[in-house]
């Protein structure tokens, strides 16, 4: 699949607030077919300099388009982490089997509110694993697009800078995603025969799933396929990412329905 159509899809299955935040693929090529089209601009006059500034300055408005909104997603999780840390206590501490008031109906009811929040949280955070993967290769081919029509030099010092931008850096979010599932195995523990019907229900997952879970799997899909080694794998690439089948096994866990017990 070409990267237009990936991105296209992308844009689609993600969460509807998102959709404007990913890079302006479409319109970046049309620009680099005008500037390697255009007979009056050769390599090294002063049209093409003007060319490639705008070019240029058009590439660096999508890089703080990209640090603006994934800084601010950043920090909404940390808060949001810290917040449902704080739930689980409160809840454990009020009607939990030791706790002020024990009582286990409410107990399980606010801990099932607390878990499907926790479920959407994680789900949100993988998206925006995504979100950073797909618009970081998206610049790279188009870079790479405008040296090859054009003779241009712009890809190596260009992903240079591209890769000291905050919306690149991804430890943070990955750590939380981990820190969220293993909330999960601490608070909410599975049984044998359910880690069997999860094992089951995760070969026969298809994208028609609704909601968050159907976009945090598509996401999944795609930052795999985005960064899998090819015949065109080179230093500006992402490393490939080998989801192992327990990974799926592991996000319809976080999604399915298991009793509090």
């Amino acid at each position: 699949m070409k990267f237009g159509k990936r991105l296209k899809d992308q844009i689609q299955e993600t969460l509807p607030d998102w959709q404007d935040k990913f890079l302006s693929y479409k319109e970046l090529k049309k620009l680099v077919k005008l500037i390697s089209s255009a007979p009056t601009l050769l390599n090294g006059s002063t049209e093409y300099d003007k060319a490639e500034a705008e070019f240029v300055y058009l590439l660096n408005n999508e890089i703080d388009k990209f640090n603006a909104f994934f800084m601010e997603q950043e920090e909404d999780f940390i808060i949001r982490h810290k917040e449902l840390q704080h739930r689980i206590q409160r809840v454990i501490d009020m009607w939990g089997p030791n706790g002020n008031r024990p009582c286990g109906i409410l107990f399980k009811e606010e801990m099932g509110k607390i878990r499907k929040d926790i479920v959407d949280f994680h789900g949100e955070m993988v998206l925006l694993e995504n979100y950073s993967n797909i618009n970081y290769t998206g610049l790279a081919k188009i870079v790479k697009k405008y040296d090859k029509r054009t003779g241009g030099i712009l890809r190596l010092p260009f992903i240079q800078k591209v890769l000291k931008q905050p919306f690149f850096t991804t430890d943070l979010v990955s750590k939380l995603v981990k820190e969220c599932e293993s909330i999960i195995d601490a608070v909410f523990p599975v049984e044998e025969q359910d880690l069997r019907e999860i094992r089951e229900a995760s070969e026969a997952v298809t994208v028609a799933d609704q909601g968050i879970f159907r976009n945090t799997v598509v996401a999944l899909m795609t930052m795999q396929e985005i960064r899998r080694g090819s015949s065109t794998y080179s230093q500006f690439s992402l490393p490939p990412l080998n989801l192992p089948d327990s990974d799926l096994a592991n996000l319809i866990q976080l999604n399915s329905s298991i009793p509090i017990v």
